[in-house]
Parts: structure tokens; C-alpha cells; sequence
């Protein structure tokens, strides 16, 4: 639990990592402000701590955070330990993808008075993955050869992470393609049903002197207002499915005017395309062929 010295509110919760000189330049996390970890800070010198975008909203709100301190509830018996701020970097994740930016301190490793057996290191290369891990296997060996290490490659983790947001979202572009072949094919049999049923019509609409743009506008119409019609229910259908989705999919919005606007122009333009060639035989009838049909 970190509480910002001086603040008389009640506790609020912060999460932790620590890290060593040159983490953030590796992971690509851009700092703010202020500085890294270097050779300053050891166990004897003052605790410093590096805090990210959401830990200083929640803290100190607009406020800058630069030299100020905070402490964090410590052991039973003991003092709370107090950190002072020397940096600030862009948000990161800490659990996993999905969840929101929540506030992190980072803390140096070489003020950690107790680190354990286990570590892990970062490192960013652009040799090929097999001598890399051969390199590294050889440097550690030499400093003791029991030590075990194993090799985990972040681009591959991050993508079995998202290995169920890429099913998802193949099997939802299937679907609607799917979706949209059908869409384009019941909308030009309805059309075309409805040139042939006004057949008559449309002949005596030529034989008075209707040309060939008015019949094609007069067809375009009918096939407008049936879209217009499916584009709001559908409209509300989406943006209800959308709810559902943004919880499944990383990175999916439930309201993306984005998307759906271009969603509705496909959507349209498939429309207009698939009445098209009804339209364009219509204005094609004989009117004397026409007004024989009963």
C-alpha cells in the first residue's frame, strides 16, 4: 500500500516492480521525466523510485510528483519504508493486455535488501535467437555452471497471449463476410422480385416517357429504404453485440464510430451494387412485352 507523505488520505493501492539501470531504454518505455537508475542508488543511499503516468494521476493528480516521497506500509514492528520520486515513465501493462493502465512504482534492484535466488533479465538483441541464447549460456556458465536458465522470447508470449483474440477475430471476419455474401444475395433477389412483380408498372411508366435514368432512380429508391431499414436495426444490433465482443477481443472498442461507419459504407455500397442490375433491366423492358403480362 503506498501513501504519499504528508497526505492525510486513507491508503491506496499501487503496484510494484523492480527493476535495474536500463530496463525502460530495453522495454522501449519512454521516460517523462527526470532520470533512470544508475550507480547512485545502492543499499545504503536514499530509496528512490521510478512511477508511472497512473500512479501520479491517482497520487498527486495534476501536481508534479519530481522529488516528493511516499511511504508503503511495511512489516509489523518496522517503519514504513519512505521512497522519493525521481523519474516517471509512459504506462505499461502489469498484469496482463486486457486490463486497464493501473499505477506502478518501479523500484531499483540494487535496493533490495532481500532478492531472493531467482532473477529475470531483458535483453534486446538483434542476432539471431540461437546464438544469442548460446552467448548467454556461455557467460553465465562461466560465472557458475549450476545455475539454470530459461529462455523465454517476449514477441512469442505476447502472441500466445493473443492467440484467442486471433481465433476470435478470423472466425468473426468469416462470419461476416459470410454474412455479407448473404446480405448482397437476399437483397438482389428481393429486388429482383420486386421488378418482376411491377413489370406492368414500370412498362407503362417507359410508354409514357419515363427513360431509362428515372426507372433505374425508381428501383434504387425501392432498395434505399430496405437499407436504410436494415442499417438501423442493424446499427442497434452491433453496437448490443459490441458489449459482448469488447470483452472477448483485445484492443475492440464496443462504440468505434471508426468501424462502424465503414462498416455501413461497405454495407451500402454492396447494397447499391447488388440492385444495380435489376434497376438496369428494368429499364431495359419493351413496354408493349410488358403490359401483355398479366
Amino acid at each position: 500500500m503506498a501513501r504519499p507523505e504528508g497526505s492525510t488520505a486513507a491508503s491506496k493501492e499501487s503496484n510494484f516492480n523492480r527493476v535495474g539501470p536500463g530496463y525502460f531504454r530495453t522495454m522501449g518505455t519512454a521516460l517523462i521525466a527526470g532520470r533512470d537508475f544508475d550507480d547512485r542508488d545502492t543499499l545504503g543511499s536514499p530509496k528512490v523510485a521510478i512511477v508511472n503516468e497512473a500512479f501520479v494521476k491517482r497520487f498527486y493528480g495534476a501536481g508534479n510528483p519530481l522529488g516528493r516521497t511516499y511511504r508503503v506500509d511495511g512489516p509489523a514492528g518496522k517503519p514504513d519504508p519512505m521512497y522519493q520520486i525521481v523519474g516517471i515513465v509512459r504506462n505499461t501493462k502489469y498484469y496482463e493486455l486486457r486490463e486497464d493502465f493501473v499505477p506502478i512504482s518501479f523500484l531499483p534492484m540494487a535496493q533490495d535488501d532481500d532478492p531472493g535466488a531467482g532473477a529475470t533479465y531483458v535483453l534486446r538483441t538483434s542476432a539471431p535467437l540461437g546464438d544469442a541464447f548460446h552467448g548467454v549460456k556461455s557467460v553465465v556458465a562461466e560465472v557458475h555452471p549450476g545455475i539454470v536458465i530459461e529462455f523465454h522470447v517476449l514477441t512469442a508470449q505476447l502472441r500466445e497471449s493473443l492467440l484467442r483474440d486471433r481465433l476470435m477475430a478470423t472466425l468473426a471476419g468469416s462470419f461476416g463476410f459470410l454474412a455479407a455474401v448473404l446480405a448482397t444475395l437476399g437483397l438482389y433477389g428481393v429486388i429482383a422480385y420486386m421488378v418482376a412483380r411491377r413489370r406492368n408498372e414500370i412498362g407503362v411508366r417507359i410508354a409514357l416517357g419515363a427513360g431509362r435514368a428515372r426507372v433505374i432512380r425508381l428501383v434504387l429508391r425501392e432498395a434505399a429504404l430496405l437499407l436504410v431499414a436494415g442499417l438501423a436495426i442493424g446499427t442497434g444490433l452491433a453496437l448490443w453485440a459490441g458489449q459482448a465482443a469488447s470483452a472477448m477481443l483485445f484492443g475492440l472498442k464496443a462504440y468505434d464510430p471508426a468501424t462502424l461507419a465503414g462498416a455501413i459504407a461497405l454495407l451500402a455500397m454492396v447494397a447499391l451494387i447488388a440492385s444495380y442490375g435489376p434497376a438496369r433491366r428494368a429499364s431495359r423492358l419493351e413496354p408493349m412485352q410488358a403490359l401483355r403480362e398479366e
